[in-house]
């Protein structure tokens, strides 16, 4: 049997109506990369049913998505016009992630839900890395094709004796950036475990959480199947969920 791994949606317009969207990259990453059923979960903004959901699954995956966490929930300056935001995702995954982690419900998060993680237990985003003194910039090429836009892009460094340079048994290895939205303050009980070559935080983990709780900023589940370092870490949280699934049969 497969463990269940939910994946919270976006709620995004498309056309005149609001659809549930989850990219089908993160789905394959659950499927191929950690070996579990994914589960599609709505992002309603309704707290109350979170403690169900905890009930019911093995493992959650916040995926990346176009939109960034509002900064109010930072005490950020308000975003510049036409900034894409997903309030009802906020309202869904900020109150969800402590819960996670108290239960020890394994919990990895890529890009925006890397930030999602940082905010939630109380740290501070960069809106704009590139604009940041002696920060590189980490978008993609906007008109690139999506093999040029998920492309290596600039190396990482695993912190030495960290959790992640064991996994990986090696501490440099490329990554892809398709971000613009960063770690300004790492939330009190995050450790970092790798950062770019401008010391942008790129991973960290939960320190004390009694199950996997992992985050990194870049995209793992692109293409994962070819990538060793993206399959050690999928391969690992697909892992923790089978244990915490087999833990809840006895």
């Amino acid at each position: 049997m497969r463990p269940v791994i939910a994946i919270p949606c976006d709620r995004r317009m498309l056309g005149q109506y609001p659809h549930q969207v989850v990219g089908e990259k993160y789905i394959l990453g659950v499927t191929e990369g950690a070996g579990g059923m994914p589960w599609l979960v709505p992002a309603l903004g309704e707290p109350a049913w979170l403690d169900d959901l905890l009930d019911r699954v093995d493992g959650v995956l916040l995926s990346g998505s176009p939109s960034n966490v509002e900064p109010h929930h930072y005490l950020g300056e308000p975003s510049r016009p036409g900034t894409l935001h997903d309030p009802e995702r906020d309202a869904t995954n900020l109150p969800l992630i402590p819960k996670l982690i108290e239960r020890g419900i394994p919990l990895l998060g890529i890009c925006r839900g890397f930030q999602e993680i940082n905010v939630a237990l109380g740290g501070e985003l960069y809106q704009h890395v590139q604009e940041q003194p002696g920060k590189m910039d980490h978008r993609a090429p906007p008109d690139g094709t999506p093999e040029e836009q998920y492309a290596p892009a600039h190396q990482a460094e695993a912190v030495a004796g960290g959790w992640l340079a064991g996994l990986l048994g090696q501490e440099r290895f490329m990554v892809n950036s398709v971000h613009q939205q960063g770690v300004k303050r790492l939330a009190p009980g995050l450790v970092a475990e790798a950062r770019a070559e401008d010391g942008l935080i790129e991973a960290f983990r939960v320190e004390d959480a009694p199950a996997f709780a992992f985050a990194v900023q870049w995209h793992p589940e692109w293409s994962c199947t070819g990538n060793p370092v993206s399959m050690a870490i999928l391969g690992a949280f697909g892992e923790a969920c089978r244990a915490r699934m087999l833990s809840r049969s006895v």
